[in-house]
């Protein structure tokens, strides 16, 4: 009997010592467990607050548009940024989020039309977050195509085309490259981190075409072919668009990390340094031109810089950032000014500030990558000028050629089928007085009311075409 309760004792010490040596592995499980959800909750949270910010960009173009613009006009471009946002929104989560990232080939989604939950897979990110976070982007390049267009383009043309490119052009682009296809895959891998190829050129290059076909506005040129200034009304509205463009790419940038983690902070120093850059040599550049530090073109120079940093921000350390944006800089201003001598009439300098310069910084990836400064850890390579040899400028040149090709030819089709169909420009009377009441049925500002009567006899209504002219 004494024997059989030693065994029983000796079992039983054998049983607490195992539970004993169990208890750390399964606490240092349920550690991680936790740690991985609150790591996905923080991803989520993160970069739902950057879509935010992209979302808040919208505002930015709207502004940036309408003070270099007309006030005769300005209700109608508050109204087509408005309109370009909502309807891509629609279309791209129609149609457009599935071609881009949807279950399918190299080329085109096949599967997942209106956020199917069944076909997509973000690993951390759920797909509503995905999604706000993706539509954002797809509305901003929709909007950069509105700027190149402004004050001469019918509203109901610009929402068709806003439909077309958030729901077919853009997403195309983005299957080829973040959505796993042909060109990710294509030699050294095609890079472009946050989109200074994959959203804003498409947008730059849609709205050269735009331009191109629509013509330019009535007084740019003279009977000598030589562009005349046409003054935008409201330089702070400008500035401060520019300002708030500023922020919201620090959504932009930082939030293409998909991830709360350490990358973010060095991003969004890139970002930033390449957009001041920028700024600072599109002034030195336009005052040695000019003999003047031209407000507008300092602002279009800021973008540019971020514009261009936008697809290594990840990649390249603090000094190629500052490089990438000072070149940005001084490409704007001679792009600018390119453009106005072949006479495509830009109001803004979209396709200067979207496709020029974002075809630069996608490019500027092959020239200043760098594995010792890169925010990306193993996703790290180099570039050309820190002896990574010109395999990869190859690639980002090839990319860049080809989201090109796409872009104006599928553009160029859906606006020459508008021009003939529904028609693309607005007549030479509507564009004179302003588009706000003819297209609208209202002005963008107020007009003096007093003013406007005591110009006007008692027996004399006041006409829709004299308010509008009010307040140009």
């Amino acid at each position: 009997m004494k024997r059989r309760y030693e065994f029983i004792a000796a079992g039983g010490l054998a049983a607490l010592a195992v539970l004993a040596g169990a208890g750390p592995a399964v606490a240092q499980e349920e550690e991680r467990i936790t740690a991985d959800a609150v790591q996905a909750v923080m991803d989520n949270i993160w970069v739902l607050v950057a879509a935010v910010l992209v979302i808040f960009m919208q505002a930015g173009f709207a502004l940036v548009e309408a003070g270099m613009t007309r006030a005769k006009n300005v209700a109608n471009i508050m109204m087509k940024n408005l309109m370009d946002f909502c309807a891509g929104v629609l279309a791209f989560g129609a149609v457009g989020f599935a071609l881009a990232f949807g279950p399918g080939g190299r080329f085109l989604g096949t599967k997942g039309w209106f956020l199917d939950p069944g076909s997509y897979d973000f690993g951390n990110l759920s797909l509503p977050t995905y999604f706000i976070f993706q539509v954002a982007f797809a509305a901003t390049s929709a909007t950069i195509v509105s700027g190149a267009m402004a004050e001469r383009t019918k509203f109901k043309s610009y929402f068709l085309y806003s439909l077309a490119i958030t729901g077919f052009i853009y997403p195309v682009v983005v299957r080829w490259t973040w959505g796993g296809g042909w060109l990710s895959r294509f030699g050294e891998g095609f890079h472009d981190f946050a989109g200074s190829t994959v959203v804003h050129s498409v947008g730059g290059w849609a709205a050269l075409m735009g331009a191109a076909i629509l013509g330019p506005r009535i007084g740019k040129y003279g009977s000598d072919g030589k562009p005349r200034a046409i003054p935008g009304h409201s330089i702070p509205l400008a500035v401060t668009g520019a300002f708030i463009l500023l922020i919201g790419w620090f959504g932009f940038n930082p939030g293409s990390e998909l991830a709360a983690d350490s990358a973010v902070p060095a991003i969004a120093v890139t970002t930033l340094l390449a957009g001041c850059a920028g700024a600072v040599s599109a002034m030195i550049t336009i005052w040695v031109k000019t003999g003047k530090p031209d407000v507008g073109m300092t602002a279009n120079g800021l973008l540019a810089g971020l514009v261009g940093i936008t697809a290594g921000t990840a990649v390249v350390d603090n000094w190629g950032a500052v490089a990438i944006g000072a070149v940005a800089g001084v490409l704007v201003v001679f792009s600018v000014l390119f453009f106005d001598r072949i006479r495509v009439d830009d109001p803004v300098g979209a396709i200067s500030v979207h496709g020029v310069c974002g075809a630069w910084g996608t490019l500027a990836v092959g020239l200043f990558a760098t594995t010792s400064g890169s925010a990306l850890g193993d996703g790290a390579f180099d570039g050309l000028f820190h002896g990574g040899g010109a395999g990869r400028l190859a690639t980002q040149a090839v990319g860049v050629g080809a989201v090109f090709l796409w872009t104006v030819v599928t553009a160029g089709a859906l606006f020459l089928l508008l021009k003939f169909t529904i028609g693309l420009r607005v007549s030479e009377q509507e564009e004179i007085e302003g588009l706000d009441v003819l297209e609208h049925g209202s002005p963008g500002y107020a007009p003096d009311m007093a003013s406007v009567r005591s110009s006007a006899t008692p027996a004399t209504p006041v006409r829709a075409t004299e308010l509008a002219g009010a307040g140009r």
